[in-house]
């Protein structure tokens, strides 16, 4: 009698363990995002840590490549073949909500998230900030760095000033889109930049990288990736405009239909949390959470944010990036 208690007990405990195990998650979960890829690097890493069962992959590309690549996978019908998608450009959330391409998913971890930064119906939350502002050369008197977008238009930077083509950068595009709304700047400004001689870059990090090698004086940058190559000793510095500044919430979302929906799910949530936010700063990012310390005064940058209507954006952003082509003859 003993002997089959003990064998029953055996079996019970046997069992259970199995039911733990077969509860872990497994497998693999895909990202597409246009971030740059040592932050991408770090978020796997630590999501790996956390969960060695599951393997995270990623494609890294421009924003204005992963559009072009989600809709190449979604036309007739087809499934995108990714399980998040992480850009820049807030806008073509809705875009993508628009065409169906997102399912909705609300991650507890959003309790420390303004719900300015979520969308209503729950189809994407951001997942970080990131702000646009001007860097220069080191060889450039921080006196005399331009701190506005109209200093752009001095004649003193005529012909030495860079940004990236906003087809290419889906950040570049959101900046551009939010000018273009603008009644303060709208394609006049645009114009008025072109005819300074303002030059294009194909990539978001071409263009910091002509700056810290002097190629041109002034870059139209991200802070994040300004601040990644300062850490690494480029001879560059960076700054926020004093007015009008833009940041865009850099959504992230989970793609209807997607192969792991219940890892994509556990990557986003690992991603919103304290320790994912955490990874991002220490990677020279600005966390979305009310509960992460940070050395950006988000506060002060938000004071003087301009105003931006998402819902426009999403609406005319084609018709602005086709003013912008015809302006910069494209």
């Amino acid at each position: 009698m003993k002997k089959a208690v003990a064998l029953f007990l055996a079996m019970v405990m046997v069992l259970s363990l199995a039911s733990i195990a077969s509860a872990e998650p497994s497998g693999k979960v895909m990202l597409y995002s246009s971030m740059q890829e040592a932050q991408l690097q770090a978020i796997e890493k630590a999501f790996e840590e956390k969960y060695p069962t599951v393997d995270m992959e990623y494609y890294y590309a421009g924003g204005g490549k992963l559009v072009t690549k989600m809709t190449t996978e979604a036309q007739d019908g087809g499934q995108i073949a990714s399980d998040l998608v992480w850009l820049g450009d807030p806008s073509d959330y809705e875009v993508f909500k628009a065409n169906g391409w997102l399912e909705p998913y609300i991650s507890p971890e959003t309790e420390h998230i303004a719900k300015e930064y979520m969308d209503p119906e729950g189809y994407y939350t951001a997942g970080r900030l990131v702000t646009m502002g001007i860097a220069w050369f080191i060889g450039v008197d921080e006196a005399d760095a331009p701190k506005t977008w109209n200093d752009l238009l001095d004649p003193k930077w005529k012909g030495q000033i860079i940004m990236t083509d906003p087809a290419q950068a889906s950040t570049t595009k959101y900046w551009m889109a939010a000018m273009m709304q603008s009644e303060k700047y709208g394609p006049e400004y645009f114009q008025k930049l072109r005819d300074n001689g303002v030059e294009l870059e194909s990539g978001t990090t071409a263009t910091h990288n002509r700056v810290a090698d002097a190629s041109y004086q002034v870059g139209i940058c991200l802070d994040y990736v300004s601040a990644n190559l300062i850490a690494e000793g480029s001879p560059m510095m960076f700054h926020y405009t004093t007015e009008d500044v833009i940041t865009m919430t850099s959504p992230i979302a989970m793609i209807k239909g997607c192969a792991n929906e219940e890892n994509a799910k556990l990557l986003m949530d690992f991603i919103l949390s304290k320790e994912g936010q955490e990874v991002l700063v220490e990677n020279n990012l600005v966390s979305v959470r009310d509960d992460v310390e940070m050395k950006v005064d988000t506060s002060a940058i938000a004071a003087i944010n301009m105003e931006v209507d998402y819902t426009e954006l999403g609406e005319n952003l084609q018709g602005y990036l086709d003013k912008f082509n015809e302006i910069f003859g494209k």
